[in-house]
């Protein structure tokens, strides 16, 4: 699907070019479930788009009765996935704020992923609503041969996804998540299983950006020479490896993969090649999101000074 063109404003929104998710985004919060239920019935052979939209989907349904009513009314499996989903974010929520309810409510979203896995063992997205959790606990199962650091983790539960999906993008993220140092993992494990993972992956994989994201997760601003990291010979190759392999794939993608997409263009401009990133901005359209920006400083300056540096147009000031 191709982005539209910028026209003087970013579109921060998550669902991006996914118009049918945009517009179920509005029924969810005025309390409706119905074209949710549709919006995500149609992707049960599309992995990618249903981890897409009920992510999405959650996020607006958190903070209501929405999926509890959807559960009891119309139990079907898109309604227990929607509820796997809520209840997970309401879970980490709680967890990351020191909620005293945070055992409760990671005691019911293990039971909601597993609710949801049963009533459809081929999908994989509530075996990676489980993983966000695994977080919480350091799950720390061996890692397999071919790490330099050998880290332990939910190597098991991340197994499992893999066997349902080999390339399940938000499975390798929230498994790569596990090991930041902000979770209790370390930079050099990081970056082994993003290294580890990506060279799995085929060369035309939006995976082939985890040590990107690594990199961006590791960045120090205190450090000597922070910002020059990019331009090391490693991380240059890794940016344009990507952009030659990957990014005309993207136009085949159902929804602009806004995030993965701003990685690439973050990486080619710290790594001076303006050019390339140039085209990928071109390929995000109006569309942003708040990471990697946000790791630099406030992400519309960030944004809008990558931007100009690739001769694009940035919004005006109000």
């Amino acid at each position: 699907m191709a982005a539209e063109l910028f026209e003087g404003h970013y579109v921060w929104h998550p669902a991006a070019d996914d118009r049918v998710l945009a517009s179920v985004c509005v029924d969810v919060r005025a309390g409706r479930y119905r074209y949710a239920h549709e919006a995500l019935a149609e992707t049960r052979s599309d992995f990618a788009l249903r981890a897409h939209r009920s992510l999405v989907l959650a996020s607006e349904a958190a903070g209501t009765d929405l999926v509890e009513r959807w559960l009891t009314e119309e139990p079907t499996p898109e309604a227990a996935l929607m509820w796997a989903r809520v209840a997970v974010q309401r879970a980490l929520r709680a967890a990351d704020a020191g909620d005293e309810r945070a055992e409760a409510l990671e005691r019911i979203a293990l039971a909601a992923c597993d609710r949801a896995a049963a009533m459809t063992p081929e999908d994989p997205t509530p075996w990676v609503a489980k993983l966000a959790m695994a977080r919480l606990h350091r799950l720390r199962d061996p890692a397999p041969q071919g790490l330099l650091t050998a880290p332990p983790g939910p190597w098991r539960l991340f197994s499992h996804i893999l066997s349902l999906d080999p390339w399940n993008r938000e499975g390798h993220h929230r498994f790569l998540s596990c090991f930041f140092t902000r979770y209790g993992g370390s930079v050099n494990a990081a970056w082994d299983v993003a290294a580890f993972l990506s060279q799995r992956a085929p060369a035309d994989s939006a995976l082939r950006l985890l040590p990107l994201v690594a990199l961006v997760e590791s960045y120090n601003p205190t450090q000597l020479l922070a910002d020059r990291i990019w331009e090391q010979p490693q991380w240059r190759s890794t940016a344009l490896a990507i952009y030659q392999n990957w990014l005309p794939a993207v136009a085949d993608y159902r929804f602009t993969p806004v995030l993965d997409l701003a990685y690439l263009a973050h990486a080619l401009v710290m790594a001076q090649r303006e050019f390339e990133a140039r085209a990928v901005f071109m390929a995000m359209g109006p569309y942003a999101s708040r990471m990697p920006w946000s790791a630099f400083g406030d992400p519309v300056e960030q944004l809008s000074r990558a931007r100009r540096a690739c001769g694009l147009p940035v919004p005006r000031p109000d």
